[in-house]
């Protein structure tokens, strides 16, 4: 284990010094516990005293589709609120009659639903909370609903709306009170963030406007624009928060705690559910890049430089944190640096 660790920590040293992100913070584990973790670089370059923490808060991007649309679909699920392969505009009014209503919350969650690739929310329908709902519920169809596997944003909007519309309560408030409060994830919670926990967030893009770069803000424009609250991306979350989370799904029925969601919701989500088509998807997580099946490693990642890793089969979770972002948007140095960080981890 010595041995990893000191080639996981040459590898994310190297990262720093490359500039492929300030700094990084990484753990990895069992059902049971922590069994390697550390940071490396600097929390905000232009303050180059300041080192990266394990308590540094991270701006977790689309790892909010996991934290809280995946979560709380599982919950709903799980209780019975909701079948996954029942037509939308057989039971939600809002979508019934529209393109949508012919859709299913699994193709959704599969990505292949083929709603629009892109949210381009604001150009569309403007900046009223309610436009923008009722202008992605109602919009036309991209493609033929199973006709192919394409990663959409608006997968895990819709589905945040669908959760709201199911719970009665507004997402933030549903992921908390399901997933968040339950599985000890005090840090973890939608932004803005209030001033003492944006003091400890690392630093993403360089915002145009301000000239200085976002922290504590959301560096997704679609969450900027729904409030900081939307199912794409908005939450905050430090690492030992992620290592809780991922070490109940490890374990769910062995745990001290419980979530809404449980061990039928997370083994159905880590299975391959698309068939022949590529690329492979289970519900929202997806086969670790460069990874068979007898591995059973499954991932996530997140667009400002975050990433989760698990797999039920070798009893083994990694998280790697970075805010690439603040350096580049070019997703190839940091992609590379994952894949070794994740062979690593699970060795």
């Amino acid at each position: 284990m010595t041995y990893d660790r000191d080639r996981i920590e040459a590898l994310l040293d190297e990262g720093v010094r490359d500039k492929v992100y300030p700094g990084a913070v990484w753990a990895f584990g069992d059902a049971t516990g922590t069994l390697a973790q550390g940071t490396t670089g600097v929390l905000d370059p232009d303050e180059p005293d300041v080192p990266m923490r394990i308590d540094t808060v991270f701006d977790a991007a689309s790892l909010t589709k996991i934290l809280a649309v995946w979560s709380s679909i599982g919950a709903l699920w799980e209780d019975g609120t909701l079948v996954l392969d029942q037509p939308l505009g057989t039971f939600w009014q809002e979508v019934t009659g529209h393109p949508l209503g012919a859709v299913t919350a699994q193709q959704l969650l599969t990505h292949t639903a083929g709603v629009p690739l892109r949210a381009q929310l604001k150009n569309l329908y403007g900046t009223d909370p309610y436009e923008i709902r009722r202008g992605v519920l109602q919009e036309q169809l991209h493609r033929t609903p199973g006709e192919a596997v394409e990663y959409t944003d608006r997968a895990a909007l819709i589905l945040g709306y669908l959760a709201e519309h199911l719970s009665g309560q507004p997402l933030d408030q549903l992921a908390t009170t399901r997933t968040w409060l339950p599985l000890g994830m005090a840090s973890t919670r939608f932004g803005a963030l209030p001033a003492n926990l944006a003091a400890r967030c690392a630093p993403t893009e360089l915002d145009q406007d301000t000239d200085t770069h976002l922290k504590g803000v959301a560096h997704d424009f679609s969450a900027r624009l729904l409030d900081g609250v939307c199912g794409i991306a908005g939450v905050f979350t430090v690492l030992d928060d992620l290592a809780a989370f991922l070490r109940y799904m490890l374990a769910p029925a062995a745990s001290r705690f419980r979530a809404g969601f449980g061990s039928e919701w997370i083994g159905s989500s880590l299975t391959i559910l698309t068939g022949q088509l590529q690329p492979a998807r289970g519900l929202f997580w997806h086969p670790a890049p460069g990874t068979t099946a007898d591995e059973d490693a499954w991932v996530h990642y997140g667009f400002t430089g975050t990433g989760m890793w698990i797999s039920p089969a070798q009893d083994r979770w990694a998280v790697l944190l970075t805010n690439k972002l603040y350096y580049t948007r070019d997703r190839a140095p940091l992609t590379d640096i994952r894949n070794t960080f994740r062979g690593l981890a699970f060795a």
